[in-house]
C-alpha cells in the first residue's frame, strides 16, 4: 500500500464498534493538531458549509470512515475533518440506520484545507492511493453501499478535476473504476465517537487496499 510515506496497520479488537474490520496496532505518531470543525459543520446546516477566510472543502468516501478520515488528517494543508454521512434519502440518519443499507448514505469525510499549502489535485490523489475504486460497494471485508466510493464536489471546477483525475487514475488500473463523482450532498455529522476515532484511541484502523 502507498501512504504518503507512512503506512496504515490497523488493530485485532474484539470490543471494536459495528463496522469497521480491523488488524494489528500502532501509535499514532505525534500529536496532530487538525482541527474537526470544517466548514463550521457543528453550527452549520448540511447545505451551508462555509470554510474560514480562504480555505475551501473538499469531501471524500472510500469506506470505513475512520481510516479515511486518519489518512487525511496527515496531509500538510489539511486544517480541519469530521466524519458523517452523505448522499442519502433522509436527514440526521443514525450509524445504525446507515448500517441497514436503505438509507443510501454513504460513510464520508469533509476536509477543509488549504489550498495554498495542498492543493485539491493532491487531496485527490491521497484519495485514489488509499482506498480501492474499483470494488463496488465494498472495500475490503466491508460490505454494503455505506462503504462505497465518492467524491463529492463543491463546485464546478471540482467537479472538472475529479472527472479528469479518474480519468488519469484509470491508465493506471486493470479493473475499471466505479466511485461516483457527484455534486456534494447534505452533510450530517456521525456520531460523537466515530468523530477521530484513530486519534483518539492511538491506533490506525481499516487498513485500506489499493485496486489493480
Amino acid at each position: 500500500m502507498r501512504h504518503l510515506g507512512f503506512v496504515l496497520l490497523g488493530m485485532v479488537a474484539a470490543s471494536a464498534v459495528i463496522g469497521c474490520a480491523v488488524s494489528s496496532a500502532m501509535p499514532t505518531p505525534g500529536g496532530s493538531k487538525v482541527g474537526a470543525n470544517p466548514g463550521n459543520v457543528v453550527q452549520a446546516t448540511p447545505g451551508h458549509l462555509k470554510p474560514v477566510g480562504k480555505h475551501q472543502l473538499a469531501s471524500f468516501s472510500g469506506g470505513c470512515f475512520w481510516g479515511t478520515e486518519d489518512v487525511f488528517r496527515q496531509v500538510p494543508g489539511v486544517v480541519a475533518t469530521a466524519v458523517g454521512y452523505s448522499g442519502g434519502i433522509i436527514a440526521n440518519p443514525s450509524y445504525e440506520q446507515v448500517c441497514s443499507h436503505t438509507t443510501g448514505h454513504a460513510e464520508t469525510v469533509l476536509i477543509e484545507f488549504d489550498p495554498s499549502k495542498v492543493t485539491y489535485k493532491q487531496l485527490l490523489n491521497v484519495f485514489w492511493e488509499n482506498h480501492d475504486p474499483t470494488t463496488v460497494d465494498r472495500q475490503g471485508p466491508d460490505v454494503g453501499s455505506n462503504y462505497r466510493s465518492a467524491i463529492w464536489c463543491f463546485d464546478a471546477e471540482q467537479l472538472k478535476e475529479a472527472r479528469l483525475s479518474l480519468q488519469q487514475q484509470q491508465k493506471k488500473l486493470t479493473h475499471h473504476i466505479v466511485t461516483q463523482i457527484q455534486t456534494a450532498q447534505p452533510f450530517y455529522l456521525a456520531e460523537d465517537y466515530h468523530q477521530q476515532y484513530d486519534e483518539k484511541h492511538g491506533t490506525h484502523f481499516c487498513p485500506i487496499g489499493h485496486g489493480s
